[in-house]
């Protein structure tokens, strides 16, 4: 996550991405600027109150509308760190406390986003000819402003904070249940998540879709019918592809991949892989955690999280390199927007294309690991002194139905998506009851991926969004591979041939083109208008679709 993400994500979500601030469990307004989670406007007297209205021409308008919002970022990042905090180091006692925190924290940042001088200083500063251009510094902010601002004085107090609370309480349960293969003891927790998710898209509105609501906080603009199309026309791609690998009867090497790692020299080897790439530990630090996620407490501290098993090399290698793609993104944004729309991510779309694109464009290529094996073969001297170039290659870009999300390859990765996306719609439309959902996810399991969950700890309970309440994340994971994609295309294009760069250690090129035309843009732009704007074409599955199968057929021997 970003924090899958939150957050968002062992890959992240974001997979987990911003599974990125996947992203993660906390409400958006305080990683992406979505949600929001309030304090009661009654309950407590702001420590730090604005500055009165002035008449004068020292503080204008818009001037004071920016220092609200960057002061209202600062208590959101508060709540990050408790998230984050929450997520990596609490004591398992602590959990009903830092529910009340965090709620009330939320509280308070509701109450700053809904503040109704907010809307007057909107009201002033959108009759102004420097907001006229929606494109502008000035324009891009006070319209997605406005947008934040029409859709949080919808949402009361009381039910921000419920959320806040049942999300924290949530989180908690599931990493109970997950460990002792339990639905039981978290279906109580996960009934009130959706039926307060429900609750809140009916006070956001929408137009008979439910999940139009719940979408929009992750993918601004986004119609669920729109994304429905994508999927499944992704879909129907995927699984002959898919077929037709499992078909060839060609296995890769992948128990090269499962032999003793010592976990310390997975630590280091993953911390010189992200640096090399471009996150910045002088502004972030690596931890583990149970789900990895992504994690934003302002422009210089970023936290990004994995786990660790000594027996599979890929779970913490390829989720560092994932969640410092999360990681390099925020630390890309811009500092003096901290707090304002263009210091905020486009989309969770986007932020799992920046994630996915360091991952695997470019952490599963071949021209990567002629430049990194040496060092791996360095780093796990018993484990690899064997392994050939090729065989290697083979194993990290292994195809095969399996049973975790995170740990999928690049071919089925989508179908485990698609699944997701399919159950939440049907539960916020009431047509799948939470008890129900175990049965209903391993017959789409047996529909999509041709395999059943054993248990539900490997099936309906691996991924930690449903009781974080991020109903509505999922999709943003599908669309960022596809954005990956076409990013990575425009940028070989534009940079004259990334494959060579990659052989020579040469990264910086690649994160320098995404800081200018992606990183900095934050919300300047919707996702698909920024993709059309960079790419020069619409969203499309063509480049995810060319990219799979020219590396993947040639391993399966497919023509």
């Amino acid at each position: 996550m970003r924090s899958e993400g939150l957050r968002r994500g062992a890959r992240s979500d974001s997979q987990e991405g911003r599974e990125s601030c996947e992203l993660h469990g906390l409400p958006q307004v305080i990683t992406g600027g979505r949600i929001g989670l309030p304090i009661p406007s009654a309950y407590f007297l702001d420590p730090f109150p604005e500055p009165p209205m002035t008449t004068a021409t020292t503080t204008t308008t818009y001037e004071q509308l920016c220092e609200h919002a960057k002061k209202t970022g600062v208590f959101a990042s508060i709540n990050c760190l408790l998230g984050w905090d929450e997520r990596t180091l609490l004591p398992t006692a602590a959990g009903e406390f830092r529910a009340e925190q965090m709620a009330t924290l939320a509280g308070l940042v509701h109450s700053r986003c809904v503040d109704p001088r907010v809307g007057d200083w909107l009201n002033e500063v959108e009759a102004s000819d420097e907001a006229a251009d929606p494109a502008s510094d000035v324009g891009a902010t006070v319209a997605n402003l406005r947008r934040e601002y029409d859709k949080l004085t919808k949402l009361p107090q009381d039910l921000v904070e419920r959320i806040a609370r049942i999300t924290v309480e949530g989180q908690q349960a599931w990493v109970e249940a997950r460990k002792q293969d339990d639905f039981a003891s978290f279906r109580p927790q996960l009934e009130q998540i959706v039926s307060l998710v429900c609750e809140k898209a009916d006070a956001l509105g929408h137009d008979g879709e439910r999940y139009d609501a719940l979408l929009d906080e992750y993918e601004p603009g986004a119609k669920t019918a729109q994304v429905a199309d994508v999927l499944n026309e992704l879909g129907a791609k995927l699984q002959p592809f898919v077929a037709e690998i499992v078909g060839s009867g060609r296995v890769a090497p992948v128990d090269i991949l499962k032999r003793s790692f010592p976990v310390e020299a997975q630590r280091e080897f993953g911390i010189m892989a992200a640096s090399a790439i471009g996150f910045d530990f002088d502004r972030g630090r690596l931890d583990v955690t149970h789900h990895p996620f992504c994690e934003s407490m302002g422009p210089s501290d970023v936290r990004i999280t994995t786990r660790y098993d000594e027996h599979w090399f890929p779970g913490s290698f390829f989720g560092t390199m994932h969640e410092a793609g999360h990681g390099i993104y925020e630390q890309g944004l811009r500092a003096d927007q901290f707090g304002l729309p263009l210091g905020k991510y486009s989309s969770l779309g986007v932020h799992e294309s920046q994630s996915r694109l360091w991952e695997n464009s470019v952490g599963r290529s071949r021209a990567f690991w002629h430049h990194l094996l040496p060092k791996a073969k360095a780093a796990f001297p018993t484990a690899l002194a064997d392994v050939s170039d090729d065989d290697f290659f083979w194993a990290i870009n292994n195809v095969c139905p399996s049973l975790i999300r995170v740990e999928a390859d690049e071919a089925t990765y989508n179908l485990h998506i698609i699944i997701r996306f399919e159950l939440e719609r049907e539960l916020v439309s009431e047509r799948l009851a939470v008890k129900d959902l175990p049965a209903a996810w391993n017959e789409k399991y047996e529909h999509y991926l041709g395999i059943t969950p054993p248990s539900n700890a490997d099936g309906v309970l691996q991924d930690i969004h449903w009781s974080s309440a991020a109903i509505g994340y999922f999709s943003t994971y599908s669309l960022g591979n596809l954005y990956a994609a076409q990013l990575y295309d425009k940028a070989d294009q534009d940079l004259g041939g990334l494959a060579a760069q990659f052989e020579r250690g040469e990264f910086a090129p690649l994160r320098d083109w995404l800081l200018t035309n992606v990183h900095q843009q934050g919300q300047r732009y919707t996702a698909s208008d920024l993709i059309e704007r960079v790419c020069g074409q619409p969203l499309s599955s063509e480049p995810l679709m060319n990219y799979l199968g020219a590396k993947l057929r040639p391993l399966y021997g497919l023509a």
